[in-house]
């Protein structure tokens, strides 16, 4: 299976197969906009963005760091902009969205970041990713990110 480009979601679906009702293909269509929208973010390297879809509360869990609340992520996230990330993307894959009653995703995706000047990402660069998103006042919003290097384990 190969990464789409930043703002393409394909993959397994779990959960809202050829049975789901439309208003659950709705919900994963809403769902994956706003992952795509990050994703999107990091192309531009704007990390006001990328957190744009970001709880106030959120959290994101990296290798090695805890961040709590999207003002600590944006600040992160602006940080690793203007220094290692400077010009780096992210191509992803969904490898499934589920939903956990009414108003809950869990989305899980293969990433991997290409830095500037290169063309694909190198395999230290690549990881899992989990989502947690919630529906609040009929939009979808990041709760917790979490994140882990593909061949840890």
């Amino acid at each position: 299976m190969t990464m789409n480009d930043i703002s393409t979601s394909t993959g397994t679906t779990a959960g809202t197969g050829s049975g789901a009702t439309l208003e659950e293909r709705g919900a994963e269509a809403a769902v994956l906009a706003v992952i795509d929208g990050v994703f999107a973010a990091w192309a531009d390297n704007d990390a006001d963005a990328a957190v744009a879809s970001y709880a106030p509360d959120a959290t994101a869990l990296l290798p090695g760091t805890y961040l709590e609340g999207r003002e600590a992520v944006r600040t992160a996230m602006a940080a690793a902009f203007a220094g290692p990330l400077k010009g780096a993307h992210v191509i992803h894959d969904v490898l499934s969205v589920r939903f956990s009653g009414t108003g809950t995703a869990l989305v899980v995706n293969r990433a991997g970041l290409v830095l500037a000047g290169e063309t694909e990402p190198r395999g230290e660069n690549r990881a899992l990713d989990s989502w947690v998103l919630s529906e609040k006042d009929g939009a979808w919003q990041i709760r917790a990110f979490h994140n882990v290097p593909e061949n840890a384990g």
